[in-house]
């Protein structure tokens, strides 16, 4: 009789303790802290205080801050930490995670020098892996609270999504698989920075009709460059694309929307990302989205004027004055 596949998640942030709230109820599942009374919290009181206050994780969950450990017990391997520390966290288990684990990643958004998606990043610090991601319109609270959502699997082999697929459905959390990783991924990455200019749109009070134009021009220009990049456009009228946009763009539990309203309302950056005590990955990936932009000869104006901003060239209402300087052309054309 073949032994349940074991569930490893690495990072402990709001997502990655969802994730394992998720797998647990299919398999049993670890999930790696860096910070050692996180990890003591939620394997005796089953609870993330710091990232999902007092709500209660499934039975049955464990943690651990020894990263070694975590990885020798994957079958299947999660990453959910920041973009930033991705390459850092699996170069120091690259020895110790078995041949053909596959990993999935629930990063969100660039390695800043390289500019690599994630997928990426893990593809070259572990070779000879399966890799793909979990993305979706996921806030994490909701998820934790039972509310029903959705996610996709996207690896480019199907076979292997359709292997981890029931690992983390549950009854009221639908996974779907895609194999355009690419398209999936860049959706993730891209909604952010929409997202803290959706934010700055409800913090200068600009309307929703403002704010309606600037995620429906702001969809395209994610379009625009994913599909230039090699994405199947279709992609981005999915779940990846447009769902995980309008969570992101609407919900108050949003962090990028909630640091680009912060912003909006008097406070600098640094202030805004301090205010939210969890990483916005929208302000580190601005900047190295508006060069991959360049790179590939793409216009972004909204990204763009969100970049002005993150890098404090710009305030939030001249951003929205830069925007409205621009000459519309046809519906599918740049501006």
């Amino acid at each position: 009789m073949s032994r349940p596949v074991n569930v490893v998640v690495l990072g402990a942030g709001s997502w990655g303790t969802t994730v394992a709230s998720l797998s647990v109820r299919n398999t049993p599942t670890l999930l790696w802290a860096r910070d050692p009374d996180v990890a003591v919290e939620i394997e005796t009181d089953r609870r993330n205080s710091r990232y999902l206050g007092d709500r209660l994780l499934p039975e049955g969950i464990r943690a651990t801050d020894d990263l070694g450990r975590a990885a020798r017990e994957a079958d299947v391997l999660v990453v959910g930490v920041p973009s930033h520390a991705v390459r850092m966290t699996l170069m120091q288990i690259a020895n110790d995670l078995r041949a053909w684990v596959p990993v999935l990643s629930l990063v969100k958004g660039l390695e800043p020098e390289s500019r690599l998606r994630p997928t990426e990043v893990i593809a070259q610090c572990l070779p000879g892996h399966p890799v793909g991601l979990l993305a979706g319109p996921n806030i994490a609270s909701e998820i934790v609270d039972g509310f029903a959502a959705a996610a996709v699997v996207a690896t480019q082999d199907d076979r292997v999504a359709s292997a981890l697929q029931p690992l983390f459905a549950t009854a009221v959390f639908r996974v779907y698989r895609n194999t355009d990783v690419l398209g999936c991924e860049l959706g993730g990455v891209l909604k952010n920075i929409i997202a803290i200019a959706s934010g700055m749109a409800d913090g200068l009070d600009v309307g929703d009709n403002t704010r309606a134009m600037v995620l429906a021009r702001g969809l395209a220009e994610m379009t625009r460059l994913g599909e230039t990049m090699g994405a199947n456009p279709r992609t981005f009228a999915g779940l990846t694309g447009v769902g995980d946009l309008i969570a992101t763009c609407m919900s108050p539990r949003s962090r990028n929307r909630r640091v680009g309203e912060s912003i909006a309302r008097g406070m600098t950056v640094q202030e805004a990302v301090a205010d939210l005590g969890q990483v916005a990955e929208g302000v580190k990936t601005a900047p190295t989205v508006m060069a991959l932009s360049r790179d590939y000869g793409v216009d972004m104006p909204i990204a763009a004027e969100v970049e002005a901003v993150v890098a404090g060239l710009r305030s939030p209402a001249e951003a929205y004055r830069g925007l409205r300087r621009l000459a519309p052309g046809g519906e599918h054309d740049v501006a």
